[in-house]
């Protein structure tokens, strides 16, 4: 609610977010909170800035490595550039491909790594193609690392694959859109263990810390590259004879012009909670979920994991009705499953009692994927969930 009410009176407000005479409080706020996101993530420097979505985010990423890498490139375009390659892992979000279209390098100069049983990226596998590439005469140079994956929330291994940039000189994002929260819990933030050692972060509020949409930042370690990359400097906006400093003017760090103000709803829920709130917050989203994994593992073979220990707030499952639950499990149960999966989402809207996703992975047909991301969920909206997913499904 407190969000919401942020979200009303930014409406009211009705301000642009392209310089700091517009929108001075704002302004101002988004400073801020974005330094103390920084600190929290371990550049104590650096630059920061809120985008419309983590993929416009993770673009962001991508542009800024190109530019500090090929400053050339903002002039004189892709013919002074070798055949740049990026990296990122099989499970990793769609928008890392879509930088790669959207840029100009192209989607083939995209390579998914493979993934380990636990959906996270294999260093040695990343290696492997950095040393094909180079040996093609291509350039490397930029890795996508994803610490909370988009289906079974899987947290890639940050130290290894900081290394591995190193070595071969790349930048290292790390897209923490959906796993970022976890670096306000005591408990939970060594999952992100070696975050401070990437060149960028995406961070999404409006994903475990609850913010209403849309709430996205990036940042950045080093400060200076956001503006270098994107700036046009349009004098009739973006005057440096101002009478104020104007590195409080934002509208030239990114590549649109108008920018909604994202910042205040964010603000206003953070003071509210506190840094404690929401450490209390994010635990217990985590609570919610280990207590799900318990009471689906104490109904024996009514249901069945996909992936037994999940490491965020994502619970990949089949239902299993009375018809299978005597075939072992193997292949053909599996594609079995991944129908009555899809049916049993039909009944769910019919009925229209639940609302849960799901989808396929890989070479694994369709699951049930619970994501446990309001903080409002109880442990009988677990039982009920499960008791209806049941009920539904008890004569397929």
């Amino acid at each position: 609610m407190v969000s919401l009410a942020g979200e009303w009176l930014t409406a009211a407000a009705n301000t642009n977010m392209f310089t700091y005479e517009i929108a001075p409080v704002f302004i101002l706020m988004e400073q801020i909170t974005l330094k103390k996101m920084r600190e929290i993530i371990g550049f104590p420097n650096g630059d920061s800035i809120l985008a419309p979505g983590g993929a416009i985010s993770n673009l962001y990423a991508m542009l800024v490595a190109r530019h500090k890498m090929f400053p050339t490139y903002k002039q004189q375009g892709l013919k002074t550039l070798p055949q740049l390659v990026m990296y990122t892992s099989e499970h990793s979000h769609y928008s890392i491909n879509g930088a790669g279209m959207v840029s100009g390098l192209g989607t083939d100069n995209v390579v998914e790594v493979p993934c380990d049983d636990r959906g996270k990226m294999i260093p040695a596998e990343l290696e492997k193609r950095v040393r094909e590439a180079k040996a093609k005469g291509q350039r490397p140079f930029f890795v996508n690392c994803t610490v909370g994956t988009t289906v079974l929330g899987a947290f890639d291994p940050i130290h290894p694959l900081a290394d591995i940039c190193e070595k071969y000189d790349m930048w290292l994002h790390v897209d923490a859109a959906w796993g970022g929260g976890c670096l306000l819990s005591q408990k939970y933030k060594s999952r992100l263990a070696g975050i401070e050692r990437s060149q960028s972060v995406t961070w999404n509020p409006h994903k475990l810390m609850g913010s209403l949409l849309q709430c996205s930042t990036v940042h950045f370690k080093e400060d200076g590259l956001l503006i270098s990359c994107n700036m046009l400097c349009a004098d009739y906006l973006f005057q440096q004879d101002k009478h104020y400093d104007v590195t409080y003017d934002t509208g030239d760090k990114v590549i649109q012009c108008g920018r909604h103000n994202d910042i205040f709803k964010l603000w206003l829920m953070w003071r509210s909670k506190g840094m404690k709130g929401y450490e209390k917050h994010i635990d217990h989203l985590f609570d919610m979920t280990h207590y799900m994994v318990r009471k689906i593992n104490e109904r024996g073979n009514r249901f069945y994991m996909v992936l037994e220990e999940p490491e965020c707030v994502n619970v990949s499952f089949w239902y299993v009705p009375p018809s299978l639950r005597k075939m072992p499990h193997n292949r053909e149960r599996e594609i079995k499953l991944g129908q009555i999966t899809a049916t049993l989402k039909g009944k769910m809207m019919d009925s229209g009692t639940l609302m849960i996703g799901y989808q396929p992975l890989g070479n694994t047909p369709n699951f049930f994927r619970a994501i446990i991301s309001n903080p409002g969920v109880t442990k009988e909206d677990i039982d009920f969930m499960l008791d209806e997913l049941e009920r539904l499904g008890q004569n397929l």
